[in-house]
């Protein structure tokens, strides 16, 4: 067994992470100003943006909001949650996707700052996320925005807290939920990252950053089949009939690829899978690294096309009340 199981080391680890990934990762101001810089991709979408923060029982969630363009009367609403393995806050990788989305889509695009491990593991981060969306639906009128147009949506990690929320939301019976969009989410914590394989034999995913987000998010190896962090184990086996319809989005080489087409499975059987697309070629994170040309830039654009048509179609009309 790995030392990086151990929940001391693998905390110690984690808080590493973020503190490097704190000074690594670009400010965005500045990043639009350095050629090739990946937060300034999609140029013809300027930011409009507001910063706002959520209260929820957890703690306030700061967000930034992403204003689509014109002079639309209460838009849609969509709720993005950043990845970064339960550990990182890498909020700021999302903008060119929320901006393309808020342009695209027509959309009020927030983008949530919410918890990290190891300070708030889980059952924190999936409770925060629900109450983000509840109180997006709730305020509406007074935030500018449609909140029974609701679409909710994720990276990585972030895909994982999407479809956590949309499961209490199921549960509890609302907010309405239009779409959930799960982009190459982890949604088996309960297997092992160790087992788990990609096609290619150096995949972005390693087993020590699977040890470490692992842990440091569910310390507690018994937690790892719970229904909101493994919906994609075979222990989970509750009916999802009514569960916001979803487009599932996993890629070729990830290791997370085999749990995310188990959880597209899942959804089809009970009429909630709009669309599952595995995008061919590329690996876990594809959308956050390489240059802005290329066939590889060419699959960022055409996923996020997919995304924001999804989320266009779920948000034209009032979603049926979900549970």
């Amino acid at each position: 067994m790995s030392l990086l199981t151990q929940p001391a080391i693998a905390n110690l680890v984690a808080k590493t992470l973020q503190r490097l990934s704190g000074l690594a990762t670009p400010n965005i101001a500045r990043a639009e100003k350095k050629p090739g810089s990946t937060l300034g991709r999609f140029p013809e979408y300027p930011r409009t943006i507001r910063r706002l923060t959520i209260p929820t029982s957890v703690a306030p969630a700061p967000a930034v909001v992403y204003l689509p363009p014109g002079n639309q009367t209460a838009p849609p609403v969509h709720v993005n949650f950043h990845g970064g393995g339960f550990v990182m806050g890498l909020v700021d990788m999302e903008d060119p996707l929320c901006r393309f989305l808020a342009a695209e889509a027509g959309v009020v695009v927030i983008n949530v700052d919410y918890v990290l491990a190891p300070q708030h593991p889980f059952p924190e981060p999936p409770r925060q996320a629900f109450d983000v969306i509840r109180w997006v639906a709730d305020h509406g009128p007074e935030q500018g925005w449609d909140g029974d147009r609701l679409t909710i949506g994720g990276q990585s990690a972030g895909g994982s807290l999407a479809a956590a929320a949309a499961r209490q939301a199921l549960e509890t019976g609302g907010p309405a939920i239009g779409l959930q969009v799960l982009h190459y989410p982890p949604l088996d914590l309960a297997t092992p990252g160790r087992g788990k394989k990609s096609v290619i034999d150096k995949p972005r995913l390693t087993p020590w950053m699977s040890d470490v987000f692992d842990t440091a998010y569910a310390p507690d190896v018994a937690t790892r089949s719970d229904r909101l962090i493994s919906p994609a184990n075979p222990a989970d086996t509750s009916d999802l009939t009514g569960i916001a319809p979803a487009l599932v989005i996993t890629t070729e080489y990830d290791i997370l690829r085999a749990e995310g087409q188990r959880y597209a499975d899942r959804l089809r059987q009970v009429g909630a899978l709009v669309e599952h697309y595995d995008v061919p070629g590329v690996d876990h994170g594809y959308d956050l690294t390489g240059p802005d040309s290329g066939p590889d830039f060419e699959k960022t654009r055409n996923t996020y096309e997919l995304i924001a048509r999804h989320v266009k179609q779920a948000t034209v009309s009032v979603p049926p009340t979900t549970g």
